[in-house]
């Protein structure tokens, strides 16, 4: 009962039923996708040799620093919602409803672009099978994926459960045997020689080359807060939450790190610079068919573009809900609030994602896939990334009275650590994608955020165009503590407020 008595009224239909085990292996199964099969190529070409591991490390730590930013405030604030939720309670004192409209508005945006790079991928090693596939022929198969998964997405909601589960087993199953083929031939001399100063610290362009590889890697790493955004649904949260985020990371560096070490004890990886070379764009095949030949690469294959698949899937799903969720709670477009009349599912958010998927995989098909990671991480950054660390430190100052079953460890030096990590990630993003612009094009985004909220505040009549409406939902009642109501009120000269119903 005590999770129950600090839920907004709104939250209070949904039904704790997800315990650790399961919370863990829903974050596990987001992050396991078709990220790694595609992206270690591109992690030693920014590294330039089999150093390249660095870069899932480096990954591993941001993750796990980023990790506990998502755990206190998962734990302290579990509803349904995630981000903007947590978004809404930090700043609504100063800029009411303008940091959770910018959220959803940016994951409007990077969702759909990483959903696009799995498609992508997806198309890269359809490649393998398909080794006469024009460029042509490659675009219109990964729209066509991308209206297929749509379309499979129309309908109930309770059919999707059994089909993740399926899609879940495979995109396992793929992994395991990739590693366990790579494991029967591995040579420790091709996965542990370096190149010359492959170590050189003091080299500009290793700097540059770390930015690179610590983008790849925490796009890798992605989907490990899926619990946060469930809060309202986990069992214990103020438990279950940052335990299920730090083991799934933890599991998942595990998997990668033998994947990407196993990957280059098989293949030499200057194959993986060829772009002639089949590991330049499927090195998981390459690994199965120097290992256990050519039909086994062949089966393995399938499973890996079901494993795609099952990436672009469940990632649509739960990403479709954001402008939902955010639409019912008043903190963007009302007409994304809208379900299917019949199937009830939000249509909206569903045919938008879609489409912006459409259009962020022809970029990446038509410039490369490092770009459109750089794109969606730069957008990303800005407000999620740099908001919710912001957050931490704001809540604690402005509701010191918030339930805290969970207390980011080493405070401040966690999110300390996630700053300087995603400001890296942002500030060298433009030197990995030369001419491509990607902190210029994430901030015109941005803009164009800012300028839709105000039309949106205008025409909903919230700051700045009406009071600050502030909504401490998750507050524990002034009845249990007496000297809540004495505090100052850090906003006593801000202006008239209007407090928002539960």
């Amino acid at each position: 009962m005590a999770d129950r008595a600090n839920e907004p009224d709104g939250q209070v239909g949904f039904v704790r039923r997800i315990g650790l085990f399961q919370a863990t292996a829903i974050n596990m199964s987001q992050m396991c996708g078709i990220g790694p099969f595609v992206t270690i190529p591109l992690m030693v070409a920014a590294f330039g040799g089999p150093q390249a591991v660095i870069g899932f490390l480096a990954g591993a730590v941001l993750a796990l620093a980023d990790g506990l930013v998502w755990a206190e405030l998962g734990a302290s604030m579990p509803g349904a919602g995630g981000s903007y939720v947590y978004l809404r309670q930090a700043f609504q004192y100063r800029t009411g409803r303008l940091m959770p409209f910018l959220f959803v508005w940016t994951a409007m945006l990077y969702v759909p672009l990483a959903m696009a790079s799995g498609v992508i991928g997806f198309v890269q090693y359809l490649g393998y099978l398909w080794p006469d596939m024009t460029q042509t022929q490659g675009d219109l198969t990964g729209l066509g994926l991308i209206v297929l998964v749509v379309a499979l997405l129309w309908g109930r909601v309770e059919k999707m459960g059994r089909i993740t589960a399926v899609l879940w087993c495979v995109m396992i199953a793929s992994v395991a045997l990739v590693i366990l083929a790579a494991f029967t031939h591995f040579s420790p001399d091709r996965a542990f020689t370096y190149p010359s100063h492959a170590f050189d610290i003091g080299d500009h362009g290793f700097w540059i080359g770390f930015a690179a590889g610590l983008t790849i890697g925490i796009y890798d790493y992605g989907g490990y807060s899926t619990t946060a955004y469930m809060g309202a649904e986990i069992k214990n949260p103020g438990r279950v939450i940052p335990r299920s985020i730090i083991y799934s990371i933890l599991g998942i560096m595990t998997i990668y790190l033998l994947l990407q070490i196993g990957t280059l004890g098989v293949i030499d990886w200057k194959d993986m610079l060829d772009e002639n070379n089949v590991a330049s764009s499927s090195v998981a095949s390459a690994v199965l068919e120097r290992t256990w030949g050519e039909g086994a690469a062949n089966a393995v294959t399938v499973l890996i573009l079901v494993t795609a698949l099952a990436s672009v899937f469940t990632g649509l799903l739960g990403a479709s809900r954001i402008p939902y969720n955010a639409a019912r709670e008043k903190v963007f477009f009302r007409q994304f609030g809208t379900l299917h009349p019949r199937h009830r599912f939000p249509m909206l958010g569903l045919l938008a994602m879609g489409a912006i998927g459409c259009v962020g995989f022809m970029i990446g098909r038509h410039t490369d896939l490092a770009t459109l990671i750089q794109l969606l991480t730069t957008v990303m950054v800005l407000v999620q990334a740099l908001g919710q660390i912001a957050a931490v430190t704001v809540l604690r100052r402005r509701q010191p009275t918030l339930r805290r079953p969970y207390r980011m460890w080493l405070y401040p030096l966690p999110s300390l650590v996630a700053l300087v990590g995603w400001l890296v990630i942002y500030g060298y993003a433009d030197r990995n994608s030369p001419g491509r612009h990607p902190i210029e094009w994430s901030l015109a985004w941005f803009g164009a955020g800012c300028l839709a909220f105000l039309v949106w505040a205008r025409h909903e009549r919230v700051w700045p165009f009406g009071p600050r409406e502030i909504s401490e939902d998750f507050l524990p009642p002034a009845a249990e503590d007496p000297g809540r109501d004495a505090a100052p009120d850090p906003d006593a000269d801000a202006g008239p407020v209007e407090p928002t119903p539960a």
